[in-house]
């Protein structure tokens, strides 16, 4: 037993003296040589067998009551989250208020679920995995959820609504090496969530109807809130070729909303329809200081608006060319319906929309709103060939 190891270990300077008398009362035959103990214990100590097992006899006969508690101390620095940030259990409680469940699943998944659900035909892949189903990395978070909702509807659940919060890796040559990342491997934190079913409990007061992409894109929109996200027509392999969507924030593309294809409805035995969005963590966490406005005190004045346009430009096009030149009254501007049918000229359809009129200082006269709203209909003629429809 070396006496520099001993006093380590029991993390007090017990002097090479005091370690003989120990020994002694034992009646352990030891003797020195250099700066360690040779110690024979007798054939009915089988318990002492290693270094250790003598410093612990030295610890045990020394008291352990003698040996000083040294508590550790480290510099205690407060950190306070920055106001303009959420927090991912801010995010966990936003879903769970929409109804979603939060589900944990597994980061290495099927290769099937990597080709249908990413497009992703070369994975990253386990040197080990813990089953030869689970081979791969998920670069996507659909795929669990889709298996998730297959598993609780095999059960005779009608209703499932289920979310996730987990990392997701793909290739990434500019991933850096570090403690806690892999270098040429990016894991960017994402939220997902898919809804299946009825989009209400079965009750008296609503007619029963199955989820559908609004439904979803009104969570996205509550998840995002108060910053609002726009949605861009896009194909994603996942995804319904017509009803999925980009998800874009200040010009970025920060996820995906859509329903799920048809060919992965049939694949994974799903009765109905299911919608479902994933989203970057990142984008969801940052959220600007609320600021203060003063509501004015007189009556707004509402004024709708029907437009004939051609059936290939987009409500969110109107909207922007009005945002960006719209008359100084307007407080906001909605559309609330689509029409399109035989009854219209061909290739033009209908958008109705509704414009709230404010001032914040007198009362609107009907002069000046409806100049207002003529300015605004003789901006989507000028840029858009709109006219007012009769």
């Amino acid at each position: 037993m070396r006496v520099a190891r001993a006093q380590k270990v029991i993390g007090m300077p017990i002097t090479a003296q005091e370690m003989s008398d120990v020994f002694a009362r034992l009646a352990l035959p030891a003797a020195r040589d250099g700066d360690a103990f040779v110690v024979t214990p007798p054939s009915h100590r089988f318990d002492l067998e290693i270094e250790e097992d003598l410093i612990e006899e030295v610890a045990r006969v020394h008291g352990f009551e003698n040996i000083p508690a040294h508590p550790p101390q480290a510099r205690a620095v407060t950190h306070s989250p920055a106001e303009s940030t959420r927090s991912l259990h801010e995010l966990r409680e936003r879903l769970a208020a929409c109804d979603y469940q939060e589900t944990i699943n597994y980061a290495f998944v099927e290769p099937d679920w990597e080709a249908d659900f990413a497009g992703e035909q070369n994975p990253i892949r386990l040197l080990n995995p813990i089953a030869s189903q689970l081979s791969v990395m998920r670069s996507t978070l659909m795929g669990s959820l889709v298996a998730n909702l297959r598993y609780n509807h095999a059960r005779k659940l009608s209703r499932i609504r289920v979310f996730e919060i987990g990392r997701s890796y793909r290739r990434d040559a500019q991933a850096p090496d570090g403690e806690l990342t892999v270098a040429g491997v990016a894991q960017p934190m994402r939220v997902a969530a898919a809804a299946f079913g009825p989009a209400l409990e079965e009750q008296w007061g609503v007619a029963t109807r199955a989820v559908d992409f609004y439904d979803v894109k009104a969570d996205v929109e509550a998840l995002f809130f108060p910053r609002c996200p726009r949605f861009e027509a896009a194909l994603h392999p996942a995804l319904h070729p017509g009803r999925s969507a980009r998800v874009m924030l200040d010009g970025a593309a920060v996820g995906w909303l859509g329903e799920l294809h048809p060919r992965w409805q049939q694949k994974y035995e799903l009765p109905q329809a299911v919608a479902l969005f994933e989203l970057e963590a990142s984008a969801l966490m940052q959220a600007p200081l609320p600021r203060l406005s003063q509501p004015s005190r007189f009556p707004m004045v509402v004024r709708d608006i029907a437009l004939l346009v051609d059936a290939r430009v987009s409500a969110q096009q109107l909207l922007d060319a009005a945002e960006a030149e719209k008359p100084d009254l307007v407080r906001d501007l909605q559309v609330f319906d689509l029409y399109q049918g035989s009854s219209l000229p061909k290739g033009r359809k209908s958008l109705a929309f509704r414009v709230v009129m404010q001032h914040t200082e007198r009362t609107l006269t009907d002069a000046e709103a409806d100049a207002a709203r003529d300015a605004l209909v003789a901006l989507w003629g000028r840029v858009f060939a709109a006219s007012l429809r009769t």
